[in-house]
């Protein structure tokens, strides 16, 4: 099997296994939970070795490997259809995906009398299905089409398996998501409307073609883009829908859609928004900087005063979307330097793993205790120390702390905003830190350490609380894992992030359409004695 369709086998898997657990329903539950299992671990395993091949596998004019098109599938007439490869922005997402894909398959198949588990194990696969594509996908109707692929039985599993308050909040997600998605596919069709004839629309032809629009064109898509996929990611004000949603939605789902589906609308604003519309997120950037502190200190602040440990970490992954949108705003802020753009890859890398593991402790904590009320609590690491490390570790990676793969994200998207006039303001985004640490380890304190509330947690309660189970540890030791290796070793990420990124924004050689040519070296050479252009293609930094 070559690598392109290894690639292929990792996105296929999971809906195989939904299939065949229809087909297998009146199997034992041991047997189905087997093949559900394959479902989850497979991908996982491709994308691991996946990652270790990409480096000699990829084409060095267009930065993407494991190239393949399925020619049955898409419209050819339209330039559109199912293409699916890697490049060393998509790869670490990639890997995210399965990684979290199996910890959240793991702890649904390690819960314990789940209501219609056939159907339960078949949804959260078809939702990883979808995950996978979508950072799979080299076409870009095929990225929206996965999205929603992943987003239909997101509001399935909410409705039927989620609290209390599952159908409000599925109706509220249904209500923005609905027309955040109808907002951004306006957005891709326009832009599709503008490519000259004949250019496929993906994004190695788009890259290609040379394809550039003048600034009030390039506005107004980046716009529909921003305002589209920032209802789909929790930009604020648009926000309201994802707290109440991920508290409703069981832990699996919540890891999934927080942790991973949530990263749709920013990875399109990197791979389409920096790339092709670069004047247009100039003419955007001091908005997308009021909205995004707007993530960093009004719901940083609401996060504060949650009582429900769920909400809490719900309301922090919300907050997190702040800075990773000032990064891509820095692209514009910076003058077209890549280092902010880096860095919100690298935090919605680190961001999707240590949410994952926060909502899957939450959900440990709420086993053993049978309440999400904070105030509640108190006392746990005596009975759960093992529990108490791995949360106090989760609660650290979230607020940065150097060790971790989000402390290289939060430092470099400072980095990118040292430009930023007035300073003031680079030291609002940077007081994200100082709100994260206080409602992170209040959370701690609380829940762990005290004396636990008599009310809630009498003696006889109390003691008879075991510490994390072996099921449980292994979803937390693999975020666990790949959040620390990624800490210690930053270059696991950014060695093929840097180049694809340099290759991303940089003007393709206008004789052979390489955005690195090193057979037109002679032309550059010669064009450097000639006079200067009247005018430069640098990104205009906004006005402050």
């Amino acid at each position: 099997m070559n690598s392109a369709n290894l690639l292929q086998t990792a996105v296929a898997a999971p809906l195989v296994a939904s299939v065949l657990l229809f087909l297998a329903k009146s199997a034992p539950l041991a047997v189905r939970k087997a093949i559900a299992l394959v479902g989850f671990a497979l991908p996982c395993a491709i994308a691991i070795a996946l990652f270790c091949l990409f480096s000699g596998a990829k084409d060095a004019a267009t930065g993407y490997a494991f190239f393949s098109e399925c020619p049955w599938i898409g419209v050819e007439s339209l330039g559109v259809g199912l293409k699916l490869g890697l490049n060393g922005i998509s790869l670490p997402l990639f890997v995210m995906a399965a990684v979290v894909g199996l910890a959240a398959g793991w702890r649904a198949l390690a819960t314990k009398d789940a209501k219609k588990p056939t159907l339960y194990y078949a949804t959260l696969l078809f939702i990883e299905t979808g995950l996978l594509g979508l950072f799979a996908s080299e076409d870009v109707f095929a990225f929206y089409i996965f999205h929603e692929f992943a987003l239909i039985p997101t509001f399935i599993a909410i409705l039927v398996w989620g609290g209390c308050a599952r159908k409000n909040a599925a109706i509220t997600m249904a209500v923005y998501l609905t027309l955040g998605a109808m907002i951004s596919l306006a957005g891709l069709i326009a832009f599709y409307v503008n490519l000259d004839a004949g250019v496929p629309f993906d994004f190695i032809a788009i890259k290609n073609a040379l394809v550039s629009f003048d600034t009030g064109t390039q506005s107004t898509l980046f716009a529909l883009l921003l305002f589209g996929f920032g209802i789909l990611v929790s930009l604020f004000p648009f926000h309201s829908w994802a707290p109440d949603t991920y508290s409703a939605a069981p832990t699996p789902v919540s890891m999934l859609h927080a942790g991973v589906l949530k990263k749709f609308g920013l990875y399109g604003l990197i791979q389409l928004g920096a790339a092709f519309l670069p004047l247009g997120l100039a003419d955007w950037s001091n908005w997308i900087l009021a909205l995004a502190l707007g993530n960093v200190l009004v719901i940083g602040l609401i996060t504060m005063v949650q009582r429900d440990l769920k909400h809490m970490v719900s309301y922090s992954s919300v907050a997190h979307m702040g800075p990773i949108f000032l990064g891509i705003a820095a692209f514009a802020f910076s003058g077209g330097e890549v280092t902010g753009l880096g860095a919100a890859v690298m935090m919605m890398f680190a961001h999707g793993l240590s949410v994952a593991l926060m909502f899957h402790l939450t959900q440990s904590v709420a086993d053993r205790t049978g309440t999400l009320d904070m105030p509640s609590m108190g006392g746990l690491a005596s009975r759960a120390p093992v529990l108490a490390g791995f949360f106090v570790a989760a609660t650290m990676a979230s607020v940065g702390l150097p060790g971790f793969a989000n402390f290289w994200g939060e430092l470099s998207i400072f980095v990118s905003l040292a430009s930023l006039k007035p300073f003031w303001l680079v030291a609002l985004v940077v007081a994200s830190i100082v709100i994260s640490a206080i409602y992170g380890l209040r959370a701690v304190a609380r829940v762990f350490y005290g004396k636990p509330n008599a009310e809630t947690l009498p003696p006889e309660k109390f003691d008879a609380i075991r510490d994390i189970t072996p099921a449980e540890r292994v979803p937390a030791l693999l975020l666990f894992a790949a959040l620390v290796a990624v800490g210690f070793v930053p270059s696991l990420v950014t060695d093929e992030l840097n180049p694809a990124l340099d290759k991303l924004v940089s003007e393709p050689c206008v004789e052979c359409a390489a955005a690195e040519c090193t057979e037109c070296v002679v032309a550059e050479v010669s064009a450097e004695a000639a006079p200067a252009p009247a005018a430069t293609e640098a990104v205009p930094a906004p006005q402050q």
